[in-house]
């Protein structure tokens, strides 16, 4: 077990309200709803993701003799906590979104149900595994709405908050609609396509920009593409094309060039017809540097000749968005519904459930939040069980069922919802019977 797989990966304050719980015998049923208060001024929607990594910790989770001796030592807790945590293991329920699916503010996305300490215990960890793949799968689908078709590429494990973050970003991005990443352990552990050119240091290796492409053209022939702009863009270009017409005779071809620095569409335009004039329409253009949704609109707007893009940054940190404002919160406990009532954060009480309409063309209409007991005659429920007595009610979903959902999905949005730089509202419609509860909630607890 990793460092990241243990419980222990959690703020001491979940760990003395356990304490406190335990010593007043708080150990009735509860049920916590992990949602997003707001979303983002830069986001319309926000793709689920990130439950699978969920998933497997819960059903993985307990504490090591070493982590035990370190909590008793620690002057913070009693014999009774340390036998309860060497003796811990999830055996709750969960009801969650399917990874891929689109949700909006004040929507639970995953719902625990379980003892009042035991679900208290994965808070930290549960928020912390969830937010990040969301803000990522939702960066990656607005570059793929921006992309269109072109290919797109994760660039960005060198510049992620960690080795952790790099793999997740990985699979996040091509859950969301990549073609790959260039993560090479996150190919191994998910099966996503890997991709890779050539860095600047590689040409300036070589006394010569010439060498260097034949050099590399022999150590990976089938996976030719040349870096161009280490010195000059126009110039790169020329020797590629000299290049190119060295390789013909051996049945060898160049797949792309990439640009990695200036004006990206103008120097796409420029190398396109310098690769056109020479007879190599064939040979594509990919570019990277600083590239994002925003980017990539813009460079649509112009006609930029480019086929692909490589993004590392401004998704692997989701730039514009770099967190969300999640919760995870009691809602119910020993039967009863719960809600807080702080001014901005106040909360919807009781299990839930969201259904949603679509309109007769297929696009999105409303969600309609309810209570987990209520089945209304139309919309679909969105939360679905996938772990009963802490064991796990299905295998792992395929990443490319997951990709299928997404695309689906996002074919499902409004122009307005597409739009990445104007916000638009989604209506989330609260049931009767929730508005009840919420008012008979207030009077139980404030009279």
């Amino acid at each position: 077990m990793t460092a990241y797989e243990s419980p222990q990966l959690t703020d001491l304050y979940q760990l003395t309200m356990v304490q406190s719980y335990l010593d007043h015998s708080m150990e009735d049923k509860a049920v916590f709803e992990f949602f997003v208060r707001k979303l983002p001024p830069q986001r319309n929607f926000l793709v689920a993701a990130g439950l699978e990594q969920l998933l497997d910790f819960l059903t993985h989770a307990h504490f090591s003799d070493d982590e035990l001796e370190y909590l008793a030592s620690s002057g913070y807790f009693q014999r009774n906590l340390i036998d309860y945590l060497s003796k811990f293991q999830f055996t709750g329920q969960v009801d969650a979104m399917p990874e891929g699916t689109l949700f909006f503010a004040n929507e639970p996305v995953v719902r625990i149900t379980a003892s009042l300490p035991e679900a208290l215990l994965i808070e930290t960890r549960l928020i912390n595994l969830l937010q990040f793949p969301i803000l990522v799968a939702t960066k990656a689908a607005r570059c793929r709405l921006a992309a269109a078709d072109k290919r797109l590429i994760d660039f960005g494990l060198r510049r992620a908050h960690g080795a952790e973050a790099g793999v997740l970003a990985a699979r996040a991005s091509y859950l969301a609609g990549f073609d790959g990443t260039s993560n090479v352990l996150a190919g191994q552990q998910y099966g996503i396509p890997v991709y890779g050119t050539m860095a600047h240091a590689y040409i300036q290796a070589h006394d010569s920009e010439a060498q260097a492409f034949q050099n590399f053209a022999v150590s990976q022939p089938n996976n030719l593409v040349l870096l161009i702009d280490t010195y000059d863009c126009s110039r790169g270009a020329e020797r590629v094309i000299e290049l190119a017409k060295q390789l013909k005779a051996k049945n060898q071809a160049i797949k792309a060039v990439r640009i990695d620095s200036g004006d990206l569409g103008h120097e796409a335009a420029r190398v396109r017809t310098q690769l056109d004039r020479s007879g190599h329409p064939e040979i594509g253009i990919f570019a990277s540097s600083s590239v994002d949704e925003y980017l990539i609109e813009q460079l649509k707007q112009q006609e930029a000749p480019i086929d692909g893009y490589g993004i590392g940054t401004n998704l692997t940190t989701s730039e514009d968005a770099p967190f969300l404002n999640c919760a995870y919160k009691l809602q119910e406990y020993a039967g009863i519904a719960r809600r807080k009532r702080s001014q901005g954060k106040a909360t919807w009480p009781g299990s839930k459930q969201v259904y949603r309409h679509l309109r007769s063309n297929g696009q999105l209409d409303y969600d309609q939040l309810c209570l987990a007991t209520e089945t209304p005659e139309q919309g679909q429920p969105l939360l679905q069980p996938v772990i009963r007595n802490g064991k796990r009610l299905g295998a792992p979903e395929p990443l490319d069922l997951l990709r299928q959902r997404v695309k689906q999905q996002l074919s499902m949005l409004t122009p307005a919802l597409t739009n990445l730089s104007k916000a638009a509202s989604f209506a989330l419609k609260i049931s009767p019977s929730l508005q009840q509860l919420t008012h008979q909630t207030d009077q139980r607890f404030h009279g």
